[in-house]
């Protein structure tokens, strides 16, 4: 079978909570210096409460399909009934699933996302079969793609050496959005393999984490990944926007004002809005419009997949405004 896209990467049932008694409070006793606090030993009301599918790989795979894209996802599910959910999800949304690896070993990725005011979360994230990647099970000789796009993949080092060379004897291009797992793997061992991507997508925090650069100077971070990276450096900045370098310039743009329902797959709407515009264009300004319009539009409703947009929309904001700089 020949595709456009293969996203690889987590599926997840995730379940959503609104609830009034949610309070954030400080402490540098927290990573990000601020906490969800709940009475202990109470019985707290739940103003809203919405289920989801969730996980990289089919949020990614999701914007490819709907921008008309011939799609494939592989992920690792369990044989339950939240696996067989997101099977008839990735079905409707016209995304081939027939290399989703079914186990049983375990149950289907859960998130349970406590949603606070201003759309912030913090997610319980029960890894659960997305730990369990077998690079054995996967059909490599039965499939080809232009692209691949790889999301979290546990921290199997095994598959993402498989998907290298997968796109080395193909002539694939590689696209990624690092999970934690494989962030954790560590520069020494992530760039030889990098060196193959022609995008490499993350968030400032986690770029800062991996290089042991400080977070305040993104100048160094992108010096030291363009050095990495193969292709184009992609880092999200948060409420400051987004960043891309390809090593010959540097395009920024804001991050646009708007109602925040809930973030939730916010970053996996950005890379992968990025990337579909990207093929669709070759214009690393117009990537970064959509995949902003894209991210834009998934806050604005629970949930990962309900705001992510169709072909030919670009939302009901103007593109946001992009500078490029040489270097």
């Amino acid at each position: 079978m020949n595709y456009d896209i293969v996203a690889i990467g987590s599926a997840t049932q995730d379940v959503l909570f609104s609830a009034d008694a949610f309070r954030v409070v400080g402490g540098e006793q927290f990573p990000t210096g601020k906490g969800i606090c709940l009475p202990f030993g109470s019985k707290v009301k739940v103003r809203k409460i919405v289920f989801a599918s969730g996980g990289g790989g089919t949020n990614a795979a999701v914007t490819f399909a709907r921008q008309g894209y011939r799609t494939a996802c592989i992920g690792v599910i369990g044989s339950d009934a939240n696996g067989s959910a997101i099977l008839d999800e990735l079905r409707r949304e016209g995304v081939d699933g027939k290399y989703m690896q079914v186990r049983n070993d375990d149950i289907t990725a859960y998130s349970a996302i406590l949603v606070g005011d201003g759309g912030e979360r913090t997610i319980l994230s029960y890894t659960g079969e997305g730990a369990h990647w077998d690079a054995d099970r996967i059909p490599w000789n039965g499939f080809s793609a232009k692209w691949l796009y790889v999301n979290s993949l546990g921290g199997s080092i095994d598959m993402l050496e498989r998907i290298v060379a997968f796109a080395q004897r193909t002539g694939a291009h590689l696209a990624t959005n690092p999970g934690p797992g494989e962030l954790a793997l560590g520069l020494e061992k992530l760039a030889p393999l990098w060196k193959s991507f022609d995008i490499v997508g993350m968030n400032q925090e986690e770029a800062a984490q991996l290089t042991g650069i400080s977070y305040e100077k993104p100048d160094d971070l992108f010096a030291k990944l363009d050095a990495t990276i193969g292709g184009i450096c992609v880092m999200t900045r948060g409420a400051q926007g987004v960043a891309v370098s390809d090593g010959a310039a540097r395009y920024t743009a804001s991050t646009p004002e708007g109602a925040v329902v809930e973030r939730t797959g916010a970053g996996d709407a950005f890379h992968a809005g990025f990337l579909a515009e990207f093929i669709r264009s070759g214009a690393i300004e117009k990537a970064i419009q959509f995949g902003t319009a894209n991210a834009t539009a998934v806050v604005m409703q629970y949930g990962a997949k309900a705001g992510i947009l169709k072909a030919g929309d670009i939302g009901p904001w103007p593109p946001v405004t992009v500078t490029r700089t040489q270097l």
